[in-house]
């Protein structure tokens, strides 16, 4: 059984021109080779794809597999991670991962809480700002919390993202708008303990893998300096107990909700009154097997990288009634046990 292996190769990006913060969420050489090692181990003919441009130039070479394992984040717009499956579908080849409607709207922090608010599920106050005169058109609270609407990684993100006036909102807007040119959103602070929460499956099958609070060293916001030196700053634990139960409640429900596929993660946070609140949901979480939060929370939770992978790919070959090959099931059964 084929697989092709699309991903953004971030020191091609680089190479090209693009910042450091540019290319933040995309990948490095050892995390398409983790991928492209279990994907080997699992008894997969592996063809690495690349990035869209390759993607295009096969698919009209003719080139074809019996499924996608796509990580691509892209680079442009609010639509970058629904290029490859657009293109899949298409084409109508199997891939890992959300559809191009759940990539869309999960990216666009907006869009995404008016969704979870009208799925009656808890996400606070928000707005979406386009220029500063907007601000003068919403209702505000403080202190308040201010980033892109369309960033991940933490693109965006300081200690100063949250304000506790007019002044301190005003001026930050300008810095953002000017800097990211797209909207930004502006939403209530949540003041509590921080998780994540991984997932697996799709559906009714979906399963929640563990859920992993991030505690940061004298600092109360996961921003991108944080999550660049996450090793002196950052700290992972495994919650439990009745934390734990909400979380992965909330979690799952707004996994289904949304309509998300075969594996990721939800973050939350707790609001001042101790009650856990969507921050924003991550359909194609980062897979760097030491650094991304996806497979810490993992091994935390005791499931290597390989069975991580493993699971993802199952999860998509299910959804596509693709038969696995007894040799590939015998692998994933030694990997999950």
């Amino acid at each position: 059984m084929k697989i092709g292996l699309t991903f953004d190769l971030r020191q091609e990006y680089l190479n090209a021109g693009f910042s450091m913060e540019q290319t933040e969420e995309l990948d490095k050489p050892e995390t398409i080779d983790a991928i492209g090692n279990v994907l080997d181990f699992l008894g997969y003919e592996v063809e690495r794809i690349g990035h869209a441009g390759n993607l295009v130039r096969a698919l009209a070479g003719g080139r074809r597999w019996d499924m996608v394992f796509n990580i691509c984040e892209g680079i442009y717009g609010s639509g970058r991670e629904s290029l490859v499956p657009c293109l899949l579908d298409y084409h109508r080849i199997p891939y890992v991962f959300s559809d191009p409607a759940v990539m869309a709207v999960s990216l666009h922090k907006g869009f995404c809480k008016s969704m979870i608010r009208d799925l009656g599920l808890p996400t606070g106050w928000f707005h979406v700002v386009e220029s500063l005169m907007d601000l003068k058109k919403i209702p505000l609270q403080f202190p308040a919390f201010v980033k892109p609407v369309s960033e991940g990684t933490g693109k965006g993100i300081t200690q100063q993202s949250v304000v506790t006036n007019q002044r301190e909102l005003e001026y930050l807007c300008a810095e953002l708008l000017d800097r990211f040119n797209q909207p930004l959103l502006v939403e209530e602070f949540l003041p509590g303990k921080e998780v994540t929460v991984g997932i697996v499956g799709s559906g009714e099958k979906a399963s929640g893998i563990g859920v992993m609070e991030v505690i940061i060293n004298h600092e109360n916001i996961y921003s991108y300096s944080i999550k660049e030196n996450y090793e002196q700053k950052v700290h992972y634990e495994l919650v439990h107990g009745e934390l734990k139960l909400q979380a992965m409640e909330l979690a799952l429900k707004i996994w289904k909700g949304l309509g998300c596929l075969d594996g990721g993660r939800v973050d939350l946070r707790q609001d001042r009154h101790g009650r856990m609140t969507f921050i924003e949901i991550n359909p194609l979480a980062g897979l760097n097997p030491i650094h991304s939060d996806l497979p810490i929370l993992c091994g935390l939770a005791g499931w290597g990288f390989e069975k991580l992978i493993s699971r993802i790919i199952e999860s998509a070959m299910t959804r596509y009634s693709l038969e696995i090959p007894e040799k590939i099931k015998s692998r994933s059964f030694e990997l999950a046990h």
